[in-house]
């Protein structure tokens, strides 16, 4: 596994040491969840926004769609 180093604000420290106290985790252990969440939610947000940006994938009028509904 490898090690990385990061300079975080005093703030996020404490807010850090607060939530691996209230954990019963190592500071690392909540670095690395905290990572993977948002790696993992990078991940589908990235997936959602080629979607939207897809040129194939048409485009739906509000209003023509709620009268459609609506029906």
């Amino acid at each position: 596994m490898s090690q990385i180093s990061a300079r975080l604000p005093d703030e996020l420290i404490a807010a850090l040491d607060e939530a691996a106290t209230k954990l019963h985790r190592t500071r690392a252990d909540v670095i690395r969840q905290a990572v993977e969440y948002y790696l993992d939610d990078f991940e589908a947000i990235s997936r959602t926004v080629e979607v939207l940006h897809d040129p194939a994938d048409p485009v739906l009028d509000w209003e023509t769609a709620k009268h459609e509904l609506l029906r």
